[in-house]
């Protein structure tokens, strides 16, 4: 009778080697590309079956879904509002304001904490990817980023390792009067 295999974890050392091997061997590219005329970057994200990014100058943080408490009577899609070091943040299930669809919450949720007049609101979102670098060359034609509810905040694409990322503008989102004056 053949004994079962069993995998041994690797251990807390092993994990920091890896995890070093990784790390120089990323390649991020030299920083004049990244500021280089051209050159657009911002954080990714998923909203249903889209890819989205916005602009590093509307994404305030980035966090972990902080305990939220309801507000009667506000709309479906506005959660309630969770204390952040401090300070009161409307929070609000993005995929639930834009398609109806409730944003199924999970285990390590990330939300983004976006500007707004009067105070900053931090949204839903399905999952993150981080940071993305775009340039001129991976501009595309938009093939359904811009459809539905998208398409006022969806301007433009970019195309990369055929993945399509729709440029979502949270600044236009957050002067929606529907938006505003439910996260005022």
């Amino acid at each position: 009778m053949a004994k079962p295999q069993h995998t041994k974890r690797p251990g807390p050392f092993e994990t920091l080697l890896d995890y070093e091997v990784r790390s120089l061997a990323h390649d991020p590219g030299r920083p004049e590309t990244v500021e280089a005329a051209g050159h657009w970057r911002g954080v990714g994200f998923r909203l249903g079956q889209r890819r989205l990014v916005s602009s590093f100058d509307e994404v305030v943080e980035i966090l972990p879904l902080p305990p939220v408490t309801g507000v009667p009577g506000a709309h479906p899609w506005m959660l309630g509002v969770a204390n952040v070091r401090g300070s009161l943040l409307p929070v609000v299930d993005l995929k639930q304001f834009l398609e109806g669809e409730r944003t199924v919450v999970h285990e390590g949720q990330r939300c983004l904490v976006i500007r707004q007049s009067g105070g900053n609101v931090a949204v839903i979102i399905d999952e993150l990817f981080g940071q993305r670098t775009f340039n001129d060359t991976h501009r595309a034609e938009m093939a359904g980023e811009g459809d539905g509810r998208y398409g006022h905040f969806v301007g433009q694409a970019y195309r990369l390792a055929d993945q399509t990322w729709g440029v979502f503008n949270m600044n236009l989102l957050t002067r929606t009067p529907e938006f505003r004056q439910a996260t005022a």
